[in-house]
């Protein structure tokens, strides 16, 4: 009898399936796919099951600690879990983390040859779970390295909010010698399509090699295995659930490509920090909790803004240019009357309010209809071309670190270039 766990290969009316069995159930049979992927197979259509091998328990063999070699650069994983150090439980079928530091070094090798490396564990995390906190354990973490010597830290996360990290990281660490580059995995490292030894390889190499500091990330380039990109912290976006290409620059350019094979390094960017370890790295930890993110959407009610009346800050996710309901063209719309009052008195409150737009690319543009104009005349302070996830956790740490009236005039200001004063066409190609 094929148990969980078990190699097995499915034959059906019309095609053969080969991979590894998760579970039977009642009217489907669960499999693994040997690209990694789960299949459901209707047991009605299922004419055989045939068992190849018996289930075995993955193993990851750890790295050994290994002789620090004259030369190399000094770099620290700092680990929080996430795709890019997790594995597939074959009795179950379900990606988990493996959340022992050295595990990394352990699945990829070739780092031993690019710098003298340090792991550390700074929480079991996912980052789909992340909050505001994370980001100042985080930034006392890339601290800590710092000080200890490090030439650069890779902070390895999951992807899902591995972009808002980022950006939430390059306003925390107000000053930074070195570079922190951010990077993930879409799939588990023991997978035949993980992209997470490359994403890796490459962050390194480019610590290794290039003269930048800062804070960015590096993801593959396209979905091929052959370069990675390295991408601004504030202006990218996860724009795909599963390519491993996912990552892209939003109203912005790459920063470097990284060719896997030959290991070059391409600056695609001349406006970006120069190493210098002379200078202390200086961080700003401090995130204010009460800030929301609210998207505008058809057929809303007041009720939804009224709901941030005393937070601290509001990010407005608005249509096109700039906008929120709030006109009565027609009875339908009786309702919209309330929506600016709702909007008053949350800005009223103390809270302070900005605007975004839910268009991926562009920028708000509060001066070009009566509506952004009516907006501006209740306090609302426009967000420039911010992504909407980079407003909220700028606004989130000027409010951590100033006074209201300060965290107003800073929004519309570029710190870590989150704000682009000129889009070309060419970002939206």
């Amino acid at each position: 009898m094929e148990k969980a766990g078990d190699k097995v290969k499915i034959t059906t009316d019309k095609e053969e399936y080969n991979g590894i069995l998760i579970d039977k159930k009642k009217d489907v049979t669960v499999v693994k796919l040997e690209n990694g992927y789960n299949v459901g197979i209707e047991n009605k259509k299922i004419k055989k099951i045939a068992l190849v091998e018996k289930g075995k328990e993955l193993e990851i063999k750890y790295g050994k600690t290994t002789e620090q070699k004259k030369g190399l650069p000094k770099i620290t994983i700092l680990h929080t879990g996430g795709t890019i150090a997790s594995k597939v439980d074959y009795r179950t079928g379900a990606v988990y983390s493996s959340f022992k530091p050295e595990d990394l070094l352990g699945l990829f090798p070739e780092l031993a040859e690019i710098a003298n490396f340090e792991s550390s564990l700074i929480s079991n995390m996912w980052s789909d779970d992340l909050r505001f906190k994370h980001f100042s354990v985080i930034a006392e973490s890339i601290e800590k390295e710092a000080k200890k010597g490090a030439d650069g830290v890779i902070v390895g996360i999951g992807t899902d909010n591995l972009a808002v990290a980022s950006a939430a990281l390059a306003f925390a660490v107000e000053e930074c010698p070195i570079p922190v580059i951010f990077v993930g995995a879409q799939r588990s490292s023991d997978r035949g399509s993980s992209d997470a030894a490359m994403n890796l390889i490459c962050a390194a190499e480019f610590i290794a090699k290039s003269d930048f500091s800062g804070v960015a990330i590096c993801m593959h380039d396209y979905t091929s295995d052959e370069r990675c990109v390295i991408l601004p912290a504030c202006k990218t976006r996860k724009m795909h659930s599963s390519r491993r290409d996912a990552f892209k620059p939003i109203n912005d350019e790459a920063i470097a490509r990284i060719d896997y094979k030959t290991k070059k390094i391409e600056m695609l960017s001349k406006s970006y920090n120069k190493k210098d370890k002379k200078k202390a790295l200086k961080i700003k930890p401090k995130f204010e909790d009460k800030v929301g993110l609210l998207k505008i959407h058809v057929n809303m009610f007041p009720e939804q803004f009224s709901f941030y009346k005393g937070w601290k800050g509001l990010v407005i996710e608005g249509t096109g240019l700039g906008h929120t309901p709030g006109q009565v063209p027609n009875e339908w719309c009786k309702i919209h009357e309330k929506m600016y009052p709702a909007i008053k008195e949350v800005v009223d409150s103390g809270c302070v309010v900005v605007m975004t737009t839910n268009c991926i690319y562009g920028r708000v543009q509060m001066n070009v209809y009566d509506k952004g104009r009516d907006l501006q005349n209740l306090g609302v302070i426009s967000g420039e071309d911010m992504l909407a996830e980079t407003a909220l956790v700028k606004l989130s740490w000027l409010l951590g670190n100033n006074k209201a009236d300060d965290v107003k005039k800073l929004m519309g200001k570029s710190l870590r270039g989150e704000i682009n004063p000129r889009i070309s066409e060419k970002e939206f190609e």
